[in-house]
């Protein structure tokens, strides 16, 4: 049997990268998928075919969220599965200096409203949709390595995944103490080669090759991640199989918090 059969289930940054890797993995596996993101997926939606459906969210806005599960709740009638992927770096389209001395509070609260604030709106109300009289669902936040570290020219991102990480243990812990059977875990990638980095690989195939290649001999594998690899962990945390796991982290970095050095650059 399919591992989410007939599970409904809501995903976040749906166009690309680790979102759509969820978003067709999860339908593979006989998951309802609503594809949601700021911008269009109706090609995401054609390539998975008739087990999923295309909806706008802006993961900043509130009424956004009621809208888009309420029309989940009205076709389906419940919600399963939540995984809170959208995200944004701060570096496409650029936002200045993103280092601790230079980021202007306008960065810093732009990359924390779509990584921060809209986690915490979308555990907010899938809880209200997963909780009694429902049957309870699993929440999947998609926080980042960057998320355990610090990150000296990507400080609103590093913040902003770290408090998905501890967000995430609060949801877990409130559900358990209301009795909700809705588990909330947080998964956190490292280098996974998906259309975020594309700002980091620069603009021809040569620049891009060794590109690349450096960031893949940083880590312990030697290849960078897959959107794939992601999308697999997601898997078993949206599945039953995961029924006793919940307020945990899961790191796909190929190894690179096992113990790597991470010298600082001097500039």
């Amino acid at each position: 049997m399919s591992r989410l059969e007939s599970k409904v289930a809501l995903i976040s940054g749906a166009a690309r990268g680790i979102g759509r890797a969820c978003a067709e993995l999860f339908a593979r596996e006989g998951a309802i998928v609503v594809a949601t993101d700021i911008v269009d997926t109706a090609a995401v939606v054609a390539a998975i075919g008739p087990r999923a459906t295309a909806d706008r969210l802006d993961v900043r806005r509130e009424d956004d969220w009621e809208t888009a599960i309420a029309g989940i709740l009205a076709v389906h009638g419940r919600l399963d599965v939540l995984v809170n992927n959208a995200g944004i770096t701060g570096f496409d389209p650029p936002m200045g200096p993103h280092d601790p001395e230079q980021a202007s509070l306008e960065a810093w609260r732009a990359v924390h409203a779509t990584n921060l604030d809209g986690v915490f709106l979308g555990c907010k109300h899938a809880i209200r949709a997963m909780k009694p009289p429902a049957r309870g669902g699993s929440i999947i936040n998609i926080s980042s390595r960057s998320g355990q570290v610090g990150v000296s020219r990507a400080a609103a991102y590093a913040s902003s995944k770290a408090g998905v990480r501890n967000h995430t243990k609060s949801v877990a812990l409130y559900c358990a103490e209301m009795g909700y059977a809705i588990r909330c875990n947080s998964i956190h990638p490292g280098a996974i080669l998906t259309p975020m980095w594309e700002p980091l690989l620069g603009e021809t195939a040569d620049t891009r090759a060794a590109a690349i290649a450096a960031f893949a001999a940083e880590v312990p594998l030697g290849r960078m991640g897959s959107a794939e690899d992601v999308a697999q962990m997601a898997l078993y945390l949206a599945s039953d199989e995961s029924s006793y796991v919940t307020g945990a982290e899961f790191v796909i970095d190929g190894g690179l918090l096992a113990g790597t050095a991470a010298t600082p650059k001097r500039v």
